[in-house]
């Protein structure tokens, strides 16, 4: 796969043990579907189908008389980590059509609706944790970025820029620990890295 829009001097077919390695604009690593134009379409549409199947089987176990809490287990377990799989990986890089009208809310509103029907209770109870799916990605964004890119200790804390002066930075007001990555390109400046020491640091 290449990772890069498609051009007019494309690079020759790779070819090992005589074989011609098919090229391909989309693979599945680790349930996370990578595009070639990096773009997340294609991994929103198949966490979306796989979630949307998932509700037939939270209508079935309302309609057998499951408990509340069963449900909100089942929705937990089973459906909502889904839609969060990897968030870090994908969460910064969404256009703002897909945050704001993302059929991922859908999809919750939808298992809300199933769990709260009949005489059940009226809304899920704010203990439930069912903020938003966005408000859930930004969370669970930045507690990855703090625990395993941070630490100095951690296998990831090379991708950071070297740190400030501190004898600058204890002279501002709310200044930043690393200096905010330039990037020439939209698509780079969303990406895991500069988004994150940009927003939570």
């Amino acid at each position: 796969m290449l990772l890069s829009p498609i051009t007019k001097d494309m690079p020759p077919p790779l070819i090992l043990d005589s074989a011609t390695v098919e090229r391909v604009t989309s693979f599945k690593l680790l349930c996370i579907h990578v595009s070639n134009d990096l773009k997340w379409a294609q991994h929103i549409n198949a966490i979306s189908s796989k979630a949307a199947s998932r509700l037939y089987f939270l209508k079935q176990l309302r309609c057998s008389g499951a408990s509340h809490e069963d449900l909100l287990c089942f929705y937990y377990t089973v459906l909502r980590s889904v839609l969060e799989y990897a968030t870090p990986v994908w969460h910064s890089s969404l256009t703002c059509a897909q945050t704001e009208v993302l059929v991922l809310e859908t999809l919750q509103r939808r298992a809300k609706k199933i769990i709260n029907s009949d005489d059940r209770r009226s809304e899920l109870p704010v203990s439930a944790n069912c903020n938003t799916l966005r408000a859930r990605r930004q969370v669970l964004t930045a507690r990855f970025f703090t625990r395993n890119v941070l630490k100095s200790d951690s296998c990831l804390h090379y991708l950071l820029p070297e740190m400030r002066d501190h004898d600058i930075t204890d002279k501002l007001r709310n200044a930043k620990t690393f200096e905010l990555l330039p990037a020439r390109t939209e698509r780079f400046r969303k990406s895991f890295i500069p988004h994150c020491i940009a927003n939570y640091q």
